[in-house]
C-alpha cells in the first residue's frame, strides 16, 4: 500500500515552510483529468511555485505535453516518471492515478493555483528573512549595514514584483507582441506618442515620448531651465494619468503615469510652488514673496484644489546615495505604482563604494549605471538632470555638445537619450552694448527676435534621429511650451 504523501512530507519536516500539498495534488490531478485547466493556471504558476520537487517535475511535464498538443494523463506521464526515485517512495505510477481521484480541483482549480502561488511568495519571504538574519549576524570588520539593508530591500522588491524570481527571457514572439503594442499606442495617439507624454508635442514627435526602461539625460548650464522643463514634463505625465483615470480609461492605454520626483536641490514646497505658479499663471517670484492680489490667491487655491489628487510624489531628501535612491524608487513603484522617475540632478547623488568616492569619474559611472539598471528593473523611464562643464562658456557658439557633459564618457554611454536645454536669449543679454548707436539697435532687434525662444537639442537617441526641437520659455511662470509652426524643426549638426 502506498504511503500517504502528505504524511510522508510532514514527517520529513516539510511543514517548516508554508505549503499546502493537498492543493498541489488536487490541482495536478485536475489538470490530468481536464487538460484545458492548464490554460487558466500556467500564466500564473511556474513549476518552482510548487513546494514538493516531485510536483514541480510533474507540473512541468504536464505543460510540456499539453504544449505539444498531446494528451497529458497518468498513462502518458508514466514513461517519464517510471524511474523517478521520489515517485517510487510514494508508490510508483499508482500515485499519479491517485491524484486524479481528487476531484475538488476540477471545481476550484483557480483557487488552488492562487493559493499555491501565494504560499510560494510566503516561502520566498521566509528565505529573504533568513538571509537577513544571517547577514545581520555578520560582525566582521568589513560589515556594511547600509549595504545589507539595500540588499534586503532589493530582495523584498523582487518577491513583491515577481514572486521571488530572478527574471525570465522573452522569446521573440513575446518581444514582438510588446513591440506591436507600442506601435499601436503610437498609432492611436496620432502617430507621435508611443511612450509617456512629455506634455510638449515637439519633444513627443522627436522621441516618441518617454519609453519604459530608458535612461534619459536632460542637461544644460545653470539658468537654462533644466529643472523647469523636467518639472513641466513630470507634471504633464502625472496630470495626463489623473485625467485619463477620471475619464475611466484603462491604465495601460494612458500615456500618463504617477511620477516619482527626487529633488536633491530644491525642497518639495519650492517645487510645488513652481507647479502652482504655472497652473495659476502667477509670477513664481511674486508668489514666493507673497506679492500677489486676493484674486491671484483665489486662483492659487483653485489650482491647488484641482491638483489635490495629482499623482506626483516628491522626495526632497538631500545627499542620497544611488543605492538609497534605488531603494526609495522601488518603494514608490510598489506602493504608488509610479511609472516615471525624475532625478534633479545626478551630480548631487553619491556612490556607495569607498573606491568610487576617491575617483569622481568612477563615482559618476556607478551612478549612471545604477540609474540605467533602475530603469530596466522597474520598467519605467528615468529622467535624470545633469550639469554641463564650463567649457561651454568658452566657445563662441554656446550650444551644448555631448563632450560638454561632466564626466561625459559614462553618462553618454549609459544614456538612451541625451537632451540639452539651450536659450540663446540668456547669453545674448550679457552682450548688451552701451545705449545708443547702431550696435545697440542691432542688439535690440536680435533681442526681440529671440525673446522667449528656447531649444531642446536631442544629441543622442538610440531609437531615432537627433535634432533640435524649438520651444518657447515663459520665465515668468517657469513654463515651456511648443513654438509656433513657423519655427520648424532643424537638423542637428
Amino acid at each position: 500500500m502506498a504511503t500517504n504523501p502528505v504524511t510522508l512530507f510532514a514527517e520529513s519536516g516539510a511543514t517548516e515552510l508554508p505549503q499546502n500539498l493537498e492543493a498541489e495534488i488536487a490541482l495536478l490531478g485536475a489538470m490530468m483529468i481536464d487538460n484545458r485547466i492548464a490554460e487558466d493556471v500556467q500564466m500564473k504558476l511556474r513549476p518552482d511555485h510548487f513546494f514538493e520537487p516531485l510536483h514541480q517535475r510533474i507540473y512541468a511535464q504536464l505543460l510540456k505535453l499539453i504544449d505539444r498538443g498531446m494528451l497529458a494523463n497518468p498513462v502518458t506521464l508514466r514513461p517519464t516518471f517510471k524511474d523517478d526515485p521520489a515517485l517510487k517512495d510514494l508508490g510508483g505510477p499508482a500515485y499519479l492515478n491517485a491524484m486524479t481521484e481528487r476531484t475538488a480541483g476540477l471545481i476550484a482549480a483557480r483557487d488552488f493555483a492562487q493559493q499555491i502561488y501565494d504560499l510560494a511568495l510566503l516561502r520566498s519571504l521566509v528565505t529573504v528573512g533568513r538571509g537577513m538574519v544571517e547577514a545581520a549576524s555578520d560582525t566582521s570588520e568589513d560589515v556594511d549595514p547600509q549595504g545589507k539593508i539595500q540588499d534586503a530591500e532589493m530582495a523584498l522588491y523582487e518577491v513583491a514584483e515577481e514572486g521571488g524570481s530572478s527574471g525570465k527571457a522573452l522569446n521573440f514572439a513575446q518581444a514582438a507582441t510588446q513591440a506591436v503594442e507600442m506601435v499601436n499606442i503610437a498609432l492611436q495617439s496620432g502617430g507621435n506618442l508611443s511612450g509617456l507624454t512629455t506634455g510638449l508635442d515637439g519633444i513627443n514627435a522627436k522621441t516618441g515620448g518617454m519609453h519604459r526602461s530608458d535612461l534619459v539625460i536632460l542637461a544644460g548650464r545653470p539658468a537654462m531651465g533644466k529643472t523647469a522643463l523636467a518639472t513641466n514634463m513630470a507634471f504633464a505625465c502625472a496630470e495626463r494619468f489623473m485625467r485619463d483615470m477620471a475619464d475611466g480609461d484603462e491604465v495601460d492605454k494612458s500615456s500618463g503615469r504617477p511620477v516619482g520626483f527626487f529633488s536633491l536641490e530644491m525642497s518639495a514646497d519650492q517645487l510645488a510652488t513652481r507647479i502652482l505658479a504655472e497652473q495659476a499663471e502667477i509670477n513664481s517670484e511674486d508668489l514666493r514673496m507673497g506679492k500677489i492680489s486676493q484674486q491671484d490667491f483665489r486662483g492659487l487655491t483653485r489650482a491647488a484644489a484641482k491638483l489635490d489628487s495629482l499623482p506626483l510624489l516628491i522626495d526632497d531628501t538631500p545627499g542620497l546615495t544611488i543605492a538609497a535612491l534605488r531603494s526609495r524608487a522601488r518603494r514608490m513603484k510598489r506602493q504608488h505604482g509610479v511609472g516615471m522617475i525624475v532625478i534633479d540632478y545626478l551630480q548631487l547623488l553619491t556612490g556607495t563604494s569607498r573606491k568610487s568616492a576617491e575617483n569622481r569619474v568612477q563615482e559618476i559611472s556607478e551612478i549612471t549605471r545604477g540609474l540605467k539598471t533602475l530603469a530596466k528593473e522597474l520598467n519605467v523611464p528615468v529622467l535624470a538632470l545633469s550639469q554641463l562643464s564650463r567649457q561651454v562658456e568658452q566657445r563662441e557658439d554656446k550650444r551644448p555638445q555631448l563632450s560638454d557633459l561632466r564626466e561625459s564618457g559614462t553618462i553618454e554611454q549609459d544614456a538612451d537619450i541625451v537632451m540639452f536645454v539651450y536659450r540663446e536669449e540668456y547669453y545674448h543679454a550679457s552682450k548688451k552694448p552701451e545705449d545708443g548707436g547702431d550696435k545697440f539697435d542691432q542688439w535690440m532687434e536680435k533681442a526681440k527676435q529671440i525673446h522667449g525662444h528656447a531649444e531642446v537639442i536631442v544629441a543622442k537617441q538610440r531609437h531615432g534621429a537627433t535634432g533640435i526641437v524649438p520651444l518657447m520659455f515663459d520665465a515668468q511662470y517657469t513654463r515651456f511650451r511648443d513654438r509656433a509652426p513657423e519655427g520648424m524643426e532643424e537638423s542637428y549638426q
